[in-house]
């Protein structure tokens, strides 16, 4: 007798749906796994064997056959341990019959216990297209699976128990789906705490401060320039606490990625924005993704939230280069032998920097004790390639701090309260682009641009003689029109003003 069992394999974003079909036939003593196993794959096996004994259940005698079909696609990970045991446990006629509308996911202990596997939520919200009506998915996979609509979800502990539930012995309800909105509240319930890197902590720097409350309103890409200790760092970790809550959507988007990745919280969803910070070591594929198996990189990981890269110049050149497809397109595709990948890469882009390799601006006081060749200077500042500094909306110089206001005990404005303006602004946009898959000002396309940043004549000219002036290419002149229609949202304003667009220049660096 032949039995089938279906479960599913992710590759990437992709799901797959995989029938695993078992026989027995006489011979000696042995399990053969086909169907382009991994060695993962393959030692499943052993932990077969294991926990079906310390369950209180026979193995099949002779030559036991698994395959995993289609048989063209690879297999890897442990999520295959669970069907394997259920098809088993159907041949000896422990378990009457398997529902063919269900899918069983998990990895298997020596003892029949269910252990966590990774992308469970995306194999999830992929069930019905599958015609999958219920799925099997150890407990500790059950907070991410109930996000997905539409589907039964089963948190199984054991062995034992899913065998007396598929035998209608005693039943395990399905978990309850639970709705984005309650983490929301959840989230919106603590805002008004103030956090370890809050911008009422930052003294001074108000042009800064202007600049990330203009970035987070548009999702526009923020570079600081400054000496060493003028509160670059703290002004990129304080980022994050003014940031705009999350869509339904997004939080999907997030969730999935970071399922993937084996990265998710205790609660099983990725309730706030992302902050990834890799070190100026990161290779090329930690930040863009990739290896043997192919994982979302730092860039991915950095979906809907912050890549903040600290010491920007001192990253590899073909690192930082590297950067140019997803700033533009919002996607990453990874190339390999066994095919290619997309992942999502929709990030906030905030890079800080020293103005020389010495730290110090040149015509700095300071920098006179410190002697820099005007060769070493433009070899460091040239790292700042035209390519990517186009795809930078804010370029901000942050000068050292005076020390009266150091001394200052009165804290400045708290997050909190920039966050409300922000929100207030990506309403605006949110009401804007409600019929696209548009969520902010610096993602609109070029149709977009021409009908919601309609500018005056006066407004015309100034940015004409602006790009005169500073050469300005065509990306980096779309890119003002939007960063100007940001700061009119700011401001309230349905149309943008002359004062929005000499704003928006004001953040046009000198690198």
């Amino acid at each position: 007798m032949i039995s089938k069992v279906y479960t599913a394999s992710t590759t990437g974003l992709q799901v797959n749906k995989i029938e695993i079909e078992l026989d027995t036939s006489p011979g000696l003593p042995c399990v053969v796994v086909v169907g382009l196993p991994d060695k993962a794959v393959q030692e499943s096996k052993e932990r077969l064997k294991s926990s079906l004994k310390q369950s209180g259940f026979e193995f099949p005698e002779g030559k036991l056959t698994i395959n995993l079909a289609p048989a063209d696609v690879a297999k890897s990970g442990t999520a295959y341990d669970l069907p394997m045991a259920v098809g088993v446990l159907e041949m000896m006629n422990y378990i009457n019959k398997i529902p063919e509308d269900a899918l069983f996911l998990g990895e298997l202990s020596l003892d029949g216990v269910l252990r966590p596997i990774n992308g469970v939520l995306t194999i999830a919200l992929k069930a019905l297209e599958l015609g999958i009506k219920s799925i099997y998915v150890p407990s500790h996979n059950a907070l991410e699976a109930r996000l997905a609509k539409g589907v039964e979800v089963f948190a199984v502990n054991d062995l034992k128990q899913l065998v007396d539930h598929l035998n209608h012995k005693s039943e395990i309800s399905p978990t309850e789906n639970i709705k984005i909105e309650e983490f929301s509240l959840t989230l919106e319930s603590h805002l008004d705490e103030l956090e370890d890197f809050d911008l009422a902590y930052v003294k001074g720097q108000e042009q800064a401060k202007r600049a990330l409350e203009i970035a987070a309103s548009g999702g526009h890409n923020t570079m600081f320039i400054g000496p060493p200790g003028s509160g670059k760092t703290l002004l990129a970790r304080s980022y994050a606490s003014i940031l705009p809550k999350m869509s339904d959507q997004e939080i999907l988007e997030v969730t999935q990625l970071y399922s993937i990745a084996g990265l998710l919280p205790t609660e099983g969803v990725m309730f706030k924005r992302p902050f990834r910070s890799p070190h100026h070591s990161a290779s090329h594929i930690a930040l863009v993704g990739g290896g043997s198996r192919i994982r979302p990189g730092e860039i991915s990981l950095a979906h809907r939230g912050v890549l903040f890269l600290d010491e920007f110049p001192e990253f590899d050149r073909k690192t930082i280069e590297a950067l140019r497809q997803p700033l533009e397109d919002g996607l990453v595709s990874i190339s390999r032998a066994s095919g290619t990948l997309t992942f999502p890469s929709r990030f906030y882009l905030l890079a800080a920097a020293n103005p020389t390799p010495a730290g110090f601006d040149p015509d700095d006081k300071d920098s006179l004790q410190r002697p820099q060749s005007k060769k070493a200077i433009l070899s460091y500042q040239s790292r700042f390639s035209g390519p990517i500094m186009d795809r930078i909306d804010l370029q901000v110089e942050v000068a050292r701090v005076e020390h009266d206001k150091l001394q200052d005990q009165e804290l400045g404005e708290t997050s909190t309260s920039v966050r409300l303006r922000v929100q207030q602004a990506r309403d605006i946009q949110t009401a804007r682009f409600k019929d696209t898959k548009i969520t902010c000002n610096a993602e609109m396309t070029l149709p977009m641009i021409l009908k919601y940043c309609v500018l005056a004549e006066e407004s015309k000219k100034m940015l004409k003689t602006a790009s005169e002036k500073y050469k300005l290419s065509a990306r980096a002149y779309m890119r003002l029109l939007k960063l100007s229609r940001t700061i009119a949202d700011l401001a309230g304003e349905n149309d943008i003003k002359l004062e929005h667009v000499a704003e928006s220049l004001q953040y046009r660096g000198k690198f």
